[in-house]
């Protein structure tokens, strides 16, 4: 009888045997990703950061045009100041707040453009990059992929960003070859 129940405890665990080395299998592939290295890296990345700047340089010129104005009418006021009746003076010191006010407006509205171009653009090449990111995952069988973003450690061998660039370098430059 105890025997007949040792055989049964036996053949129990050699069912489980298998199942839990199926499962220990799939727990060593994982790869950890490094978004910010794509964006600075990728030519798609390049290309948002080029016009990013040009941009910013674009909208700065424009602020630089209405503070050269300013500067000039703070001058005009500051010349004609004791020739001025004190209405006039008034009128024109009005004058120079509004616009000190409209350019203050200017750069926040330029501000919050930029920001916005830049949160669409990073988004396109984010959902372009997981989409990447999950066919190598499929393709090599990773069992989890991981931003290195709250990573303290890992060896860089499971580092896979490298590979991600070369996919999306190639996806992008398909895709401007066909548009």
């Amino acid at each position: 009888m105890q025997l007949r129940r040792i055989a049964q405890v036996a053949a129990l665990m050699l069912l489980f045997v298998p199942v839990t080395a199926a499962f220990g299998a799939d727990v060593a592939k994982i790869g950890v990703v490094d978004f910010q290295r794509i964006f600075e890296n990728s030519t798609a990345g390049k290309e948002v950061k080029a016009e990013l700047t040009q941009k910013g340089a674009q909208m700065e010129a424009s602020l630089k045009e209405k503070g050269a104005e300013i500067e000039s009418l703070q001058e005009r006021i500051e010349r004609e100041s004791l020739v001025m009746s004190k209405e006039m003076r008034e009128e024109k010191e009005r004058e120079f707040r509004i616009k000190v006010n409209d350019i203050k407006a200017l750069k926040k509205k330029f501000e919050n453009d930029l920001k916005e171009i830049q949160q669409r653009m990073v988004n396109r090449i984010k959902k372009d990059v997981f989409e990447i990111i999950q066919e190598v995952g499929k393709k090599e069988g990773y069992l989890l992929i991981l931003e290195n973003i709250g990573v303290i450690y890992s060896p860089n061998t499971l580092d896979i960003t490298d590979t991600v660039i070369e996919k999306y370098n190639a996806q992008y430059a398909a895709k401007a070859k066909a548009e």
